[in-house]
């Protein structure tokens, strides 16, 4: 199956500094949320677990919010694969 690769690398350019705010919120936010139930202290922390879900104020976001980092993450994780594929050296067999 032929990719164009010229493409490939246009998804993935594209797509990666798009999905550094998002994703970086989502680990930062987790992982903090996770230090405030580890501590005991969750109730005071909930604010975190909203941003982590995608409710960001009056814009919520909670529905589709997980299906876009998942789909983000997918296609760089793929299109990088695909990548790093095609930029291997073929052995002699």
């Amino acid at each position: 199956m032929a990719f164009n690769h010229r493409r490939l690398r246009q998804i993935h350019r594209w797509l990666a500094p798009i999905m550094v705010l998002p994703l970086t919120l989502t680990l930062i936010t987790g992982s903090l949320f996770q230090i405030a139930t580890l501590t005991g202290e969750t109730q005071q922390f909930l604010w975190l677990l909203d941003l982590h879900t995608g409710k960001f104020g009056a814009i919520n976001l909670r529905f589709i919010y997980p299906f876009l980092n998942a789909f983000g993450v997918l296609t760089l994780v793929v299109s990088g694969i695909m990548m790093w594929l095609q930029l291997r050296p073929k052995k002699n067999r």
